[in-house]
């Protein structure tokens, strides 16, 4: 049996104990602030027993607790921990600054970096330098910026568990663009030249998964050919991607205020995708939710 080792990072505020404990429940092992140097050894331990048991999947988070130097170390540990044999995957949590400082101040926790002579921000901006070793290697980078606690519970559910080993596991987003690129994109596509239903006020109040609104897109020739576009673009290099060992893609598609069409291309992409990849996810950041917010 092979083991399979998730690693959980990011920045203090961006989510860690709630994928964590989201693995755990999901019958990961799970251990909150390991210390980098002892990332070896214990794996290289479970991986050696005949029957690892519980250790056979295990999950571990790595924040900016650990010491600088550690974190520095950290691309050789990981080159270690793949010459062993041992399936790893790097999941990195993070958000935008003004959110994190909100999650700070709203919990009044104190940050780990912070003290006397540091301030809040300056430890949230110092902490990303110091996190980079593994964020320039995590197979799965999240923004959870606006994201509710459920949102990054069902995100890592269907995305992380859901996903088949040397499966490639597909995120199609929309969003505005007035509110700016999500920064977790792996392809931007703008729809910004599709017809906008805004225009037709008997339209503003629905959104792209509603009726009108998809009827109104679907009768548009350049709907219908963006999309053919999208799908043969896509049928074309996603395979390559999972060729080349990559776990995890986000497809973010882009409109002027992310309500009508994104969002239906979005939906267009991830009922045709799904009968390709058994884990495909849709996720519209700019739609209101139904449930109320909860910060993560």
């Amino acid at each position: 049996m092979v083991m399979k080792l998730i690693i959980v990072s990011g920045r203090s505020g961006s989510g860690k104990s709630t994928a964590l404990h989201v693995l755990e429940d999901l019958g990961f092992y799970c251990i909150d602030n390991l210390p980098i140097g002892l990332l070896f050894p214990l794996t290289r331990e479970a991986a050696s027993q005949t029957r690892p048991g519980r250790l056979g999947k295990m999950a571990v988070s790595i924040d900016a607790r650990n010491l600088s130097g550690e974190l520095a170390n950290f691309e050789e540990i990981y080159r270690r921990l793949q010459e062993t044999g041992v399936t790893v995957e790097i999941i990195f949590l993070d958000a935008d600054e003004q959110s994190l400082l909100q999650r700070f101040h709203a919990t009044r926790r104190k940050h780990p970096l912070s003290d006397d002579r540091t301030s809040l921000r300056e430890a949230i901006t110092s902490e990303k330098k110091l996190l980079e070793p593994l964020s320039k290697l995590s197979d799965l980078y999240v923004n959870t910026t606006g994201m509710s606690m459920y949102e990054l519970r069902d995100m890592v559910k269907q995305r992380v568990v859901g996903r088949k080993d040397q499966e490639l596991a597909l995120l199609f987003q929309s969003f505005g663009f007035k509110h700016g690129v999500p920064l977790d994109s792996d392809y931007v596509f703008d729809v910004r030249c599709l017809p906008n239903p805004y225009w037709d006020t008997s339209l503003r109040k629905y959104v792209g998964t509603d009726q009108p609104v998809i009827e109104f897109l679907e009768k548009e020739p350049a709907s219908r050919k963006m999309i053919e576009d999208l799908k043969s673009f896509l049928d074309t290099w996603l395979p390559s991607f999972a060729d080349s060992n990559r776990s995890y893609m986000t497809i973010s598609i882009g409109c002027t205020g992310g309500q009508h069409r994104s969002v239906y291309v979005c939906e267009q992409l991830g009922e045709y995708f799904r009968q390709r990849y058994s884990n495909v996810q849709v996720r519209h950041t700019e739609l209101p939710h139904l449930q109320t917010r909860e910060e993560i």
